[in-house]
Formats: structure tokens, C-alpha cells, sequence
């Protein structure tokens, strides 16, 4: 199992970006809520979020190739039963945790780019996920959104991750992104919320340390009033959920955000694969539903692009274990209501695979990103990913 809080500290260590790093801005509710007053997104203005999932997800049993024999036959302990199988083509289907993004796929708001990963992949959890944050296979110590943000009028608010470690994603040469910390907005409640925001009331009398005690109490409230309504008050749920909750009402609430980080690990799945992987998947897709729904209530409805991706895939053949190892090319889900939805790219045979005994790439990650910074952020390809020109749209 990956502990994605290690491996991105010591990515950031790895690369030099510690420094950028330690200096990242963790953003309050308040902070927020005055930045979606003062400076609200402007309409129409696209948004990412990208969905980390750590430890390597198996793109096999995630979207199934099962009508290829090979299929069956090389994964017999965990291979899926048509019972666990939503079929979305006459040769592929989602795992069966996967309802709400099956149902966005058959409503077109989904895109499947297959055989995703880049040449000659490395598969260590560490250096494989910094070549994907980096979006460089020679080790540049800044992440592709860091170098996008160095691009940009300075503003904590440009690109930001939820959590308590820096996306290594979001390291700039210059420039670093922020953090927010998942939680709700509770306000005191019984007889203390009738009488509490009369206290934030000023007086002139006041001496400074009762000014400044109501100026916090009006504050409080007045954030409460902006951004308050969209926060969940008791987040629950799963780790993921939480985080696109919180990440949708902050979008909701028109905070000037472009881009966005959310994560989940443990899909290392060495052993005990299919139980793990199906509640694990179960998760991203309850989190993902439910994000899009409350995304669909509120204005920015067709703003926003999701990118839900690992940094590798599994061996075709499973182990001894009921589990797979570290593999290679897996698919990379593009979701949002303006994605033209459908598969992309080409799915790699399972018979004839690379000579290590893994899956062929078939579209190099660099391409998804381009199309990202094409469509989603206005940026030209080559000025974020030096030498790459080819971009992936799926808008």
C-alpha cells in the first residue's frame, strides 16, 4: 500500500521543490470567501480538477476488456464476472463500482483515453509519479501546473490542493500553489447563535482587544453568509468524497480557481485485489457522482473538466496473491458536461505486450496534459512541457 503523503514529501525533496514547497499558503474559509467577493471567477471561465489516485490503479479491472479470452484466462483468480460488469461498448465495460460514471458515459461525459502512460515506463510508485506531476521524463524539478502557474498574474488563489501536503504537481520554478484543509463551516448553535452575532456589533467605546474580538465575531459570520451556505457543515463519507464536496461548494461559491487537487491511495493492490479495488473504485464514484450533481445545480455547470488518473497500471497476469504488480498503460478518465464523450486512443492488446510482459502504451500521457492546457487552460502546450507539441482534445 502507497502512503501518498510520503511519496509526495519526497518527491518534493527529490526534486529541490521543498523549498517552494514550505512556503505554500494554507487558505482559511474566510480568506476564500472574501477572494470569491472581492474577485469572483469570471463566467465561463474553464476549471480543472485533478483526481490523483496513488498506488498504481488497475486499468484492467477498472474499464474490462471482457470479451478478450486472454482476459480470463491470464487472471483467473480475480477476473470479473459478467455480474460485476457494466458494459459500455460491445468489448469493454466499468467495473460494476462504477455506476455513476457509467451513467455519465452513456450520457456522453465521459471520455476514456486508453493505453495511457509514457516510454519506457518506470515502475516505482516514486519515480513513475514524478514523471507524471512533472510531465517530464528527465526529471525537470517543477509539476506541470507549477510551471503553468509561473505563467500567471501572482494570486494564492490561481491553483490550489486540498489536504495538508502540496501536490508535487503544483511546485513552480517561481511560483507555488495553495492549500486548503478539508472541513466544514459550523456555526455556534441553541441560545449562544442568538446572542453571539450581536457581540460582533462595533461600538466606538470599544478598547482595541474588544474591537478586534467583534471584528472576528463579524467576520465569522459575514463568511458564514457569502460561502457558508455551499460548505457541508459535518463533512462525512469517504476521504475523496469530502474533498470534492468541499471542492465543488468552493467552486459553487465562484472562488477564482482554476485548477484543483484531490487524491486518494492505497491502490497498490498486491493482495486481496478485487475487494479492495471495487471499494476503493466504489468511493471515486460516489464522490464523483455527487460532485457532478452539485456542479450541475450551480452556474459553472459546464466550467468544469475532471482528470481522474494513477501513475501506472498493473501486469496483465495476475500473482499468487489475488492481487497484480506494477504494470504500465491504463486508461485516464476525462469527465465534465462540455467533454465530448467516448473512447479514445487504443485499447492494448493483452496478447502481445511490450517485452517486459506488460501492456504497450498507446497515448503518452504528455498528449492528455496537452489537451488540457489547450482546451481547459489557454496555455500553448510547448510553453508548460518544453519539446512537446501534441495535445489530446477531447472538447
Amino acid at each position: 500500500m502507497i502512503n501518498c503523503e510520503f511519496d509526495r514529501r519526497q518527491f518534493l525533496k527529490w526534486t529541490g521543490a521543498s523549498v517552494a514547497a514550505a512556503v505554500a499558503t494554507q487558505l482559511s474559509m474566510e480568506t476564500l470567501a472574501n477572494a470569491a467577493s472581492a474577485s469572483p471567477l469570471a463566467a465561463k471561465t474553464p476549471i480543472l480538477v485533478l483526481v490523483t489516485l496513488y498506488g498504481g490503479n488497475d486499468g484492467l479491472n477498472m474499464v474490462v476488456p471482457f470479451t478478450d479470452p486472454v482476459y480470463k484466462s491470464v487472471r483467473s483468480n480475480i477476473a470479473l464476472p459478467s455480474s460485476q460488469l457494466l458494459p459500455i461498448s460491445g468489448s469493454l465495460a466499468f467495473n460494476s463500482s462504477m455506476p455513476s460514471i457509467n451513467t455519465l458515459f452513456h450520457h456522453r461525459k465521459v471520455a476514456i483515453v486508453q493505453g495511457v502512460s509514457y516510454p519506457n515506463p518506470n515502475l516505482s510508485h516514486f519515480s513513475s509519479m514524478a514523471i507524471w506531476q512533472s510531465a517530464s521524463l528527465t526529471g525537470l524539478n517543477s509539476g506541470w501546473i507549477g510551471r503553468w502557474l509561473d505563467q500567471q498574474p501572482h494570486s494564492p488563489f490561481n491553483a490550489i490542493g486540498v489536504g495538508s501536503t502540496l501536490p508535487p504537481a503544483f511546485v513552480g520554478n517561481q511560483t507555488v500553489a495553495s492549500m486548503v484543509d478539508v472541513g466544514g463551516m459550523q456555526l455556534p448553535w441553541g441560545s449562544v447563535s442568538a446572542v453571539l452575532p450581536r457581540l460582533g456589533a462595533t461600538s466606538r467605546s470599544d478598547v482595541a482587544l474588544e474591537a478586534a474580538a467583534a471584528t472576528s465575531i463579524h467576520d465569522l459570520y459575514s463568511t458564514a453568509t457569502r460561502i457558508g451556505p455551499h460548505i457541508p457543515k459535518s463533512p462525512s463519507g469517504s476521504w475523496i468524497g469530502q474533498q470534492l464536496a468541499l471542492v465543488a461548494a468552493l467552486i459553487n461559491a465562484n472562488v477564482p480557481t482554476r485548477v484543483w487537487e484531490v487524491n486518494l491511495s492505497s491502490f497498490d493492490t498486491h493482495t486481496g485485489e478485487v475487494g479492495d479495488q471495487n471499494a476503493l473504485l466504489a468511493e471515486v464514484d460516489t464522490a464523483i457522482g455527487d460532485f457532478m450533481t452539485k456542479i450541475g445545480a450551480g452556474s459553472r455547470s459546464h466550467d468544469v473538466t475532471l482528470m481522474v488518473y494513477s501513475e501506472f497500471g498493473r501486469r496483465v497476469q495476475s500473482n499468487a496473491s489475488d492481487g497484480t504488480d506494477h504494470g504500465t498503460s491504463a486508461p485516464v478518465l476525462l469527465i465534465g458536461n462540455r467533454v465530448k464523450g467516448g473512447l479514445y486512443g487504443e485499447q492494448p492488446p493483452l496478447k502481445h505486450l511490450d517485452p517486459n510482459g506488460n501492456l504497450k502504451v498507446t497515448t503518452d500521457f504528455r498528449s492528455v496534459y496537452g489537451g488540457l492546457l489547450h482546451d481547459v487552460l489557454a496555455t500553448p502546450v510547448n510553453d508548460i512541457i518544453p519539446s512537446w507539441k501534441n495535445a489530446l482534445s477531447v472538447h
